[in-house]
């Protein structure tokens, strides 16, 4: 009996052992990425995004109606987010985790000692975390997706994004809130984010939040924290302060009719709504600020008597919302669109269709990209039919019948547009210096390029307006639409002028106010450690601006003696050799020039991304040449630093010796011509490399093209120094002039730098296009 009784009470130990830790273990082996997505452990990233998004199509709850899609697709995204991440992947294959906040190093087990104490597993008690809900899911965010998609997609809508994490249990207070909030912005153009603080720390960072649950707005790539009670109607009132005041202007029976008039300054469209409220709807502004740099929105209240005249006036039905788009003529709108319940997909259809006027002016790059964009197919080519024309009484009668002409041609392959020559100096001299005219001309064109290059011809005659004229441009936009080679002008378009840009301490004083304000924010409502990074930036700026002050006052104060000193003994500097010269180290303040050499870390920025219309003029150097060749640089180029287009580097051919030979080789053009006798070449032939000494380019990053600057020997020390007074004149061979150059050599190489500068200004020297810039990076020899 006691054997039986021992046995019987080890099987209901075992049991309640099985029951108490078996659903953990199997809990903690029933979830495997690999699986889930049908990969080997040994699958490639590219592999395994391939296999995650063809699975998330199949298994995605709009598309898949099987009752288990949603539980799955949950499962699949899981499985991508683990497995994405190198550092998860890594833990999951070593340890079995998924959750880079558990300690990798402790077993599975359901308990354990540790410090010889004792204690329970949390899945011992069934603690699983909160699953999530597939509303978030959809809505996750990603370091770069943010980076990539959600931060441009901001300058067009604004973003509501939740930080969350799965073991927030505070965030499961707010969860319905914000599920109802979701269903009820996303579908009027709210862009909505979701960032898990557990496995995406680095936009956390970024973000700034450091606290869940937290909720912030995105718009124009700027954030602002909600730190407001989560109620949906102060998440709706948050969203609807991030868009800016003047959205859209309330028009009355007394306003409407300068608020139509007002197209031509604004060189925009016009959108009436209709409406019964006395609030602008959110949808409303959402969509006027989607289309801010199109068109310009008004707004009707339906329900005020100051507004009976204008809905009179259009005959509006007032029992429904109503939208009219006017472009030109402000007496008859160009497209109407009227519906009860009135959606985001409608209102976006009717204002994509209507962005632009009917003849609108060419007031920056942008308007001229979208309008007459670059050829791609045959059947999708456009043509643009230009007037340049003037802003005076005299272009008045020009401009209406070029208007008039366009009304009566709709046809989707020409698109019309007018340029003022005095705003758009640069544009109207290319297309008019050939055919040497002045306006106004009608220029026919079509776009070949990006980087300017079009094809196009002057409509023959002239343009005055009278039915001749409009008879002579219809026969040629036949031909031109038959025969594409009718255009036989060759041209570079310079980049538009931005008309509508701000002034620059317009553009500061906004940017100061905005910092200000957030300053102001943050210190009423966030904590001191939110409150660090700003304080730190405030205080280093005190320090290096009052640091400055000081060196500056103790430097000014110490070179007046040295000055006085040089004065004295002027008879003595001017004997000195360019040697004692080269060794002071700072150069002379008047001729000072900001010089930064390109690297590795600084080619991007100062060449591959410089602003459309900047240019960097790059001198090359080696490690002897250094110091002699930057002060003959700074001397020359030093008249010209006033200009804000114009940056100034150099590059160490010791550092990086094979970059200009493969810039070189992409411009065949650029090389000189090949006029050397036979000694030279054979020469030539055995030299492992060129000397490119002295060289300067000035590099168009944006349009992918440079200028050269060869080194000339004009002062008269240079050609004494290179043959010595005793040596035979026979013995002079060209292979004596190709020894190593003196500093006096190295210092006469830039004599004319400052004519070809002066060129360069005048946009006179020869350019070198180049399909890609050659990188720094992959060419730098190692060392």
């Amino acid at each position: 009996m006691g054997v039986w009784s021992a046995f019987v009470t080890c099987c209901v130990w075992a049991i309640l052992l099985v029951a108490l830790f078996g659903d953990s273990l199997a809990s903690a082996s029933e979830f495997d990425p690999y699986k889930v997505l049908g990969v080997s452990r040994h699958a490639s990233q590219a592999e395994i995004k391939k296999v995650y998004k063809r699975l998330a199509r199949e298994w995605h709850p709009d598309k898949n109606k099987s009752p288990g899609a949603e539980d799955m697709f949950i499962k699949i995204t899981k499985s991508y987010e683990i497995l994405s991440n190198e550092e998860r992947r890594a833990n999951f294959d070593r340890f079995g985790q998924m959750d880079e906040n558990q300690n990798f190093a402790r077993a599975p087990q359901g308990f354990r000692h540790y410090q010889d104490s004792f204690y329970f597993d949390e899945s011992f008690f069934h603690f699983h975390r909160t699953s999530r809900d597939f509303t978030d899911s959809k809505h996750l965010l990603h370091y770069n997706h943010y980076m990539n998609e959600v931060l441009p997609d901001s300058f067009k809508r604004p973003y509501l994004i939740k930080i969350t994490s799965e073991w927030c249990f505070t965030c499961i207070h707010i969860e319905p809130i914000w599920k109802d909030t979701v269903l009820e912005l996303e579908p009027l153009g709210v862009g909505i984010g979701v960032v898990d603080i557990g496995y995406e720390r680095q936009l956390a960072n970024h973000l700034g939040a450091h606290r869940t649950p937290s909720i912030l707005g995105l718009i124009n790539g700027k954030v602002t924290f909600f730190h407001y009670a989560v109620v949906r109607e102060h998440l709706r009132q948050f969203v609807e302060s991030l868009l800016p005041q003047k959205l859209v202007e309330k028009v009355m029976d007394s306003s409407y009719l300068e608020f139509l008039n007002s197209w031509h300054e604004e060189n925009k469209p016009r959108v009436l709504m209709f409406d019964v409220a006395s609030n602008i709807p959110l949808l409303y502004k959402l969509n006027a600020f989607a289309y801010k740099d199109y068109v310009r929105f008004g707004y009707v209240d339906m329900g005020l008597t100051e507004t009976s005249e204008v809905v009179q006036r259009f005959n509006i039905n007032t029992y429904a919302p109503t939208m009219l788009l006017f472009k030109e003529n402000t007496d008859k709108p160009a497209d109407v669109i009227q519906a009860r319940g009135m959606k985001k997909q409608i209102i976006d259809e009717f204002v994509s269709n209507n962005r632009f006027l009917l003849v609108p002016r060419l007031v920056n790059q942008k308007l001229f990209d979208e309008l007459c964009p670059v050829k791609q197919f045959h059947r999708r080519r456009k043509y643009c039919v230009l007037l340049v024309t003037g802003e005076g009484e005299q272009f008045v009668s020009v401009n209406e019948a070029f208007f008039d002409f366009a009304s009566s041609n709709t046809k989707e392959v020409l698109r019309f547009a007018y340029v003022y020559q005095r705003q758009q100096q640069p544009l109207c001299d290319t297309l008019l210096k050939k055919d040497d005219t002045s306006p106004p001309q009608v220029i026919l064109l079509e776009r070949r390029s990006a980087t300017g290059r079009v094809l196009y011809r002057t409509l023959t005659g002239g343009w005055n307006g009278s039915d001749d004229d409009k008879h002579r441009l219809h026969e040629q936009l036949e031909l031109l639409q038959r025969d594409s080679s009718y255009l036989t002008h060759d041209a570079m378009l310079p980049e538009l002028n931005n008309e509508f840009a701000s002034m620059f301490l317009i553009q500061w004083m906004n940017t100061a106010y905005d910092y200000l304000a957030q300053f102001y924010f943050d210190l009423l409502y966030s904590n001191w450690r939110e409150m660090m990074p700003v304080l730190s930036l405030i205080f280093s700026a005190l320090f290096i601006l009052f640091g400055t002050v000081i060196i500056q006052a103790f430097s000014d104060a110490g070179e007046d003696k040295p000055a006085k000193q040089k004065a004295t003994d002027s008879p003595k500097t001017e004997q000195s050799s360019p040697g004692q010269e080269s060794t002071s180290s700072r150069p002379p303040k008047k001729n000072f020039v900001e010089v930064t050499e390109l690297t590795d870390i600084t080619y991007m920025s100062n060449l591959v991304r410089l602003k459309p219309g900047h240019i960097n003029v790059v001198l090359i150097l080696t490690d002897a040449s250094k110091q002699v060749l930057l002060r003959k640089f700074a001397k020359e180029v030093y008249s010209f630093s006033g200009s804000q287009t114009l940056h100034y580097s150099f590059l160490n051919v010791d550092k990086h010796s094979q970059w200009m030979d493969s810039l070189m080789e992409s411009a065949p053009d650029a090389r000189p011509s090949d006029s050397l006798d036979e000694e030279e070449e054979e020469e030539d032939s055995t030299s492992s490399k060129s000397d490119y000494t002295g060289h300067v380019l000035a590099l168009n990053g944006h349009k992918k093209y440079f200028c050269i600057f060869r080194p000339v020997f004009t002062g008269e020390e240079a050609e004494c120094s290179r043959w010595s007074d005793e040596e035979p004149k026979a013995s002079r061979s060209r292979s004596g002039s190709r020894r190593k150059a003196t500093t006096l050599e190295i210092h006469h190489k830039l004599d004319r730098l400052g004519l070809w500068m002066e060129r360069l200004m005048e946009g006179t020297l020869p350019r070198h296009y180049v399909p890609a810039w050659p990188g720094l990076d992959t060419i730098t020899p190692q060392k």
